[in-house]
């Protein structure tokens, strides 16, 4: 009898027990998802305590001796299997969950996601009072549990497992290099663009009805590819994806009635998220592997979309008759020159989420620094605002205005946890440009695609190419299958050069 005729059983098994883990997730997901939309604050400790319930189950499901016993069994049919077969995937990537889930405690589990729903009800109250006292004693408990949790692992640094639980194979040991070089790459380019003439963008800060930018972004984000009959779009305060299957993946966004760029770009950015999990193959569909392959490829689709494409030139002289005349009396003085290069300024702005493609990963580079600050015990997150302050000053020259634009303006720290959660925005830049520049080389009709409202050449190739693996591969692996290279800033540095020389006009070509 063959290894696999033998194994074949205990494959199924070990499926059909990954399947109910999937399921445990999924719906304390969804309890998340409607906590963040439409639950009434009243239920803000219960919510807490039902997340942790199912979060507890699944893990205590995930880290069952006969999941343990399963994989060992399977061993000799994963090494038969080719390494890219779905079979051997899973075997592969739930015997990774498996020997990092076996660390941790249930009941850590289940107290670290009852503190993290309780927290963000406090960010949100605390946000909108600006007042950082409120959030305070949550935060300080949230830093205890993230040291906590890093300290069930081996490690060289302490972030590195709360790193690795989203990008995996990252490092403080990889990263800081790789962002010191960045940001010495992007020091000289902010310099030059921000020394020239500002853009106008003032075009941006009318009143635009709330009613017509969804309905605007509806059609936009339908025209790119977001399945309907497989997802939907609600308002929260802070724009997030969520996706608890492949046939219902769920995207939110936030619109100012005065700033035209918000609603539209976030929504964009959420989309690139969804269509990745939208485009997961079917076969994958309540394992392990039906997600993303890592924090920072997830957030190159997301870039990918909203900046790549999004905002460039070609996208616009698609969309931007569409969009005069809807809001006609704002935009008919406007040209699509004067819009795209307005909604393409560079400046030194306070908000990460408003940042530019130039300065954004600056902002990461300070969340980044100052969470490893705070988990190797050099920053007390009672002089965290004050830190936040010195280091926005000094690296983007400007001084937020109270707290809720400083310290409490991403929900990662009062959500989630301290450690691992900034580094995959700027991995993601990096990935999308280099994504990019390979799907273009391999068929270059995809700008020409872009310029007539047709993305379908693009969503096809990167369906093909990154999608439908799911976890599959690690980052570093699918990085390579598709573009052929190891990660490199290179991509991304010589885009941000060739789009901003042209869109400041600057007679000498940006240099980094």
């Amino acid at each position: 009898m063959s290894i696999i005729s033998l194994c074949e059983p205990k494959y199924l098994e070990l499926k059909n027990r990954l399947i109910q883990i999937q399921d445990l997730e999924a719906a304390a997901s969804l309890l998340n998802w409607d906590q963040t939309t439409y639950m009434p604050t009243g239920g803000t400790y219960a919510r807490g305590r039902q997340i942790a319930t199912l979060k507890e189950f699944a893990h205590q499901k995930r880290t069952e001796p006969i999941i343990g016993k399963l994989l060992e069994d399977l061993r000799a049919y994963e090494k038969s299997l080719p390494y890219d077969s779905t079979e051997a995937s899973l075997i592969r990537v739930t015997r990774r969950d498996y020997e990092r889930a076996v660390r941790v405690p249930p009941e850590f589990m289940a107290k670290f996601s009852q503190h993290q729903a309780v927290s963000y009800e406090a960010w949100v109250k605390a946000k909108s009072l600006e007042d950082f006292s409120i959030v305070e004693p949550y935060l300080e408990k949230t830093l205890e549990l993230s040291r906590e949790l890093a300290s069930f692992f081996p490690y060289k640094h302490i972030a590195d497992p709360l790193i690795d639980f989203i990008d995996e194979g990252m490092t403080v040991s990889i990263l800081r290099p790789l962002f010191n070089q960045l940001r010495q790459k992007l020091r000289p380019i902010v310099e030059a663009i921000t020394s020239a003439p500002p853009i106008d963008d003032s075009c941006l800060y009318q009143h635009f009805s709330k009613e017509e930018q969804l309905k605007f972004g509806y059609a936009v984000i339908q025209r790119i590819g977001f399945d309907f009959q497989r997802g939907r779009q609600d308002e929260t305060p802070h724009p997030f994806t969520s996706s608890f299957s492949i046939g219902d993946v769920r995207i939110t966004t936030r619109v100012y009635e005065d700033n035209f760029s918000e609603a539209l770009f976030s929504t964009i950015h959420e989309v690139g998220h969804a269509l990745y999990e939208q485009g997961i193959g079917l076969e994958l569909e309540g394992t392990p592997l039906a997600e993303g392959s890592s924090s920072g490829i997830h957030e190159s689709q997301s870039r990918l979309w909203e900046n790549i494409v999004g905002r460039s030139r070609g996208f616009w002289e698609c969309f931007y008759p569409q969009l005069q005349g809807i809001f006609l009396k704002q935009l008919s003085p406007v040209s699509v020159s004067e819009f795209y290069r307005a909604i393409n300024k560079v400046a030194r702005s306070p908000i990460r989420t408003d940042a530019d493609e130039v300065t954004y990963n600056l902002h990461v580079m300070i969340r980044f620094d100052l969470e490893l600050a705070m988990l190797e015990g050099k920053l007390d997150v009672s002089d965290l605002p004050e830190a936040w302050n010195e280091r926005y000053k000094k690296d983007l020259g400007i001084f937020p205005a109270n707290d809720s634009e400083g310290v409490m303006q991403d929900v990662h720290w009062y959500g989630e946890m301290i450690g691992g959660m900034f580094q995959g925005y700027t991995l993601g830049n990096l990935i999308a440009a280099q994504v990019y520049q390979a799907a273009v080389k391999y068929n270059p009709e995809i700008t020409v695609a872009i310029e007539r409202g047709n993305f379908t050449l693009l969503h096809t190739w990167l369906k093909q190419n990154i999608h439908q693996h799911g976890r599959k591969y690690t980052a570093n692996e699918l990085i390579h299958r598709v573009t052929g290279k190891p990660l490199s800033i290179e991509p991304f540095i010589n885009y941000i050069q060739d789009k901003y020389s042209n869109i400041y006009h600057l007679k000498v070509p940006l240099s980094a």
